[in-house]
């Protein structure tokens, strides 16, 4: 994450904002937040195209509230996301920076849980929702929320939110919002989808990309282990027990691994729970808030977690399964390194279509991936590969 030369001072925010900054910690901007904060304190339409962990809920969130009017009970700003986890998330940071502003409410809005306690949320009339789409709709359709008085709509994670089938609920709650002002996209990459729903909603929007320079991008060393299929769960455990991490997120591509896999280290006496589309939403909220605040020191996930999970101090990520997209690979690891700390990721390989996925990932996001044995001594050296011998012709 990129600090600027400008300060938050210098973007005209108001003195409630920046004591709530101040609070958090943030002296700077990162990149994206001084590109797209002016612009959206202007009312315009925004594009942005940012990595992940450059502090995009800050770039919207910020202008949002200060748009605000506490005096009005109406909702002023929408902000949606792809997933219940992210929706909590974004929830959570606005709320921080609201520490020091008054009469101004946030809802949240997720599938997978009872719609009676967001029924209440909506009743103290707050001024923010952030919400997945399905559930809004929900929410549109019973008549517990209104969308007519909305200013600002985000679309966060634009890209995985279209690519998840939500491009209908999403053109149609853009739809319903008559009196729009501003129509922010923000997105890691920007798809056909999100371009088509910028060309039919969008006027002179102001296009921002942030590449991922080295200054951007996380700080974090990548390595592989090559072994048995079978010594897999075995390597994960070594690996977590010897080196020292004190926060671990260990992603598994299925449902059924992710919950195979966290048993397992439950057995074998370390503190671990697993968050996957299985799990209850309540239980999966508090599952997430123990590795939050520390309780939790190892979380076992598939890609539900993978992107928006903001927890600064992850000190390793291991992928015991290669995930399927490469996208996948970028959002996975990108929940280390976070905040300036430099991360460790892991990638535990056991045959070779996995070796070959983790080649072209790498050849894809141009990383540096170094393999590496990890030895009967639980001692970690270089793994030292050997070019292959040419191949002698034999003449007739």
């Amino acid at each position: 994450m990129t600090d600027t030369n400008i300060t938050f001072q210098q973007l005209g925010l108001s003195d409630a904002m920046l004591k709530a900054l101040e609070k958090k910690g943030y002296g700077y901007p990162t990149s994206i937040q001084a590109e797209a904060i002016p612009q959206f304190m202007q009312w315009k339409d925004v594009i942005a195209k940012a990595p992940t962990g450059t502090g995009k809920t800050f770039a919207f969130g910020i202008p949002m509230i200060e748009h605000i009017d506490a005096e009005n009970e109406h909702v002023q700003g929408l902000i949606l996301a792809p997933t219940r986890e992210l929706a909590i998330q974004i929830g959570d940071e606005l709320r921080g920076l609201l520490t020091y502003f008054k009469n101004i409410r946030v809802a949240v809005l997720y599938g997978g849980s009872g719609i009676g306690a967001q029924i209440k949320q909506l009743e103290r009339k707050p001024q923010i929702v952030v919400a997945t789409p399905g559930r809004l709709m929900d929410h549109y359709n019973r008549k517990t929320i209104r969308l007519d008085k909305i200013q600002t709509v985000v679309l966060d994670e634009a890209d995985r939110m279209l690519d998840m089938g939500f491009f209908k609920d999403v053109t149609k709650i853009i739809e319903k919002v008559k009196n729009r002002k501003n129509l922010g996209l923000f997105s890691a990459t920007i798809s056909q989808e999100v371009m088509t729903v910028s060309w039919m909603y969008q006027r002179d929007e102001v296009e921002i990309t942030i590449e991922p320079s080295k200054e951007d991008r996380p700080d974090i060393d990548q390595f592989s282990l090559t072994v048995s299929p079978l010594a897999k769960a075995e390597t994960a455990l070594r690996l977590i027990r010897t080196q020292g991490f004190e926060r671990v997120i260990v992603f598994c591509n299925t449902k059924h691994m992710c919950q195979r896999l966290s048993d397992e280290f439950k057995r074998a006496g370390l503190m671990c729970d697993c968050l996957h589309g299985d799990i209850r939403q309540n239980q999966r909220e508090k599952t997430m808030q123990h590795f939050r605040n520390g309780k939790l020191p190892i979380l076992v996930a598939t890609d539900v977690a993978s992107r928006g999970i903001d927890v600064d101090d992850v000190d390793c990520v291991i992928n015991f399964d290669i995930p399927e997209e490469n996208e996948y690979y970028v959002h996975r690891i990108g929940r280390t390194g976070r905040a300036k700390r430099k991360g460790q990721a892991w990638n535990i390989l056991g045959n070779f279509p996995e070796k070959a996925k983790l080649d072209e990932i790498a050849k894809f996001s141009h990383y540096t991936i170094k393999p590496m044995l990890l030895g009967d001594d639980n001692l970690l050296t270089e793994d030292i590969v050997k070019s292959p011998a040419p191949v002698k012709r034999r003449f007739r």
